[in-house]
């Protein structure tokens, strides 16, 4: 959208009472093209006039006029821009819109002695179609520019801002990128995120969340039970070398649970062997658990026992003499 200083009206053809100021004036001539002196021209069909009554009446508050475009040129200095009327109405006339005007009493008598002819309106349009959108301002002046009843000035347009670095080279773009060029930029980004979002997964890289969980819990499972497995084997092994060195009394019964703890891992397991290879026999074989308890083929009574406790004899060899006897 851009701001323009553009079309004149001649006060001194506007109807008004002798020696007075006109109570109504032209703004925008008839359409739909209205053109300038300058030979630029500007789109006011009907969607333009609707436009701009429309926003007007959204407005709320009357539109100042000032002397020289005050208003749009010097206020943002700082510098004094005094009213010289207010438009409080504005109506369609044949196409052409028009603007009832309240002056200020030092604005009647310059209009009235002719001192200004002409009014200047600042309107917003559309950089796309140069459709007017909006009424501004309107200034008192002498150098017209369209061809109209009333007043009008000519100035260059307003001149765009650029883009700032930082967003046109988040675009993309250059500092010299247009208006559309960036639009075109942000359009594209929404495109892009919307398909992205769009997308469904690719099945053979993304499994659904229950299927996953389903999937850790099994393997956990499945490394636990393993574990548990190499756990009992292992104690198994160590149980069955500590037995053997037994037999071949490389280690004592005393020494069985310091060496059981030795080999709780494969490296002491490991090195338990090595130690059983190279180490001495510190105690004779022993038979002890294959030994079966001698059976006494006599069976002493209980007078035959007494005899043998109180004289400190074996029973065992009492009960063989009473054998050999009989």
């Amino acid at each position: 959208m851009k701001t323009l200083l553009a079309l004149n009206t001649d006060l001194s053809t506007q109807p008004s009472a002798e020696g007075q100021a006109p109570d109504w004036i032209e703004l925008i001539p008839s359409g739909p093209t209205v053109t300038g002196r300058d030979g630029r021209t500007w789109l006011f069909d009907e969607l333009g006039q609707q436009l701009v009554l429309a926003a007007f009446a959204g407005r709320g508050i009357d539109m100042v006029i000032d002397w020289e475009h005050a208003t749009e040129v010097a206020a943002p200095k700082g510098e004094e821009a005094p009213a010289a009327g207010w438009i409080d109405r504005l109506e369609l006339r044949n196409g052409a819109l028009w603007g009832h005007v309240d002056w200020t009493p030092r604005a009647g008598v310059q209009v009235a002695a002719k001192e200004y002819r002409f009014v200047s309106p600042v309107f917003d349009y559309d950089d796309a179609y140069r459709r007017i959108l909006r009424m501004v301002s309107v200034g008192l002046t002498n150098k017209p520019n369209l061809v109209l009843t009333a007043l009008n000035h000519e100035q260059t347009e307003t001149p765009k801002l650029a883009l700032s670095l930082a967003l046109a080279a988040s675009l993309g773009l250059d500092a010299a990128a247009t208006d559309e060029q960036a639009v075109a930029a942000v359009n594209q980004l929404k495109v892009t995120a919307t398909a992205r979002n769009s997308e469904q997964p690719s099945l053979d890289k993304f499994v659904p969340r229950q299927d996953y969980e389903l999937m850790v819990s099994r393997a956990t499972n499945a490394e636990q039970a393993l574990d548990t497995r190499k756990a009992d084997d292992h104690k198994a092994v160590v149980e069955a070398e500590i037995d053997a060195a037994l037999k071949m009394g490389k280690i004592t019964p005393a020494t069985v649970s310091f060496y059981r703890a030795s080999c709780s891992e494969q490296a002491g397991l490991d090195r338990f062997r090595e130690f059983v290879k190279a180490a001495p026999a510190v105690a004779a074989p022993s038979d002890l658990s294959e030994r079966q308890p001698e059976v006494i083929a006599t069976a002493l009574n209980a007078e035959q026992r007494a005899v043998c406790a109180q004289l400190g004899i074996d029973p065992v060899e009492f009960a063989k003499t009473l054998k050999s006897e009989s």
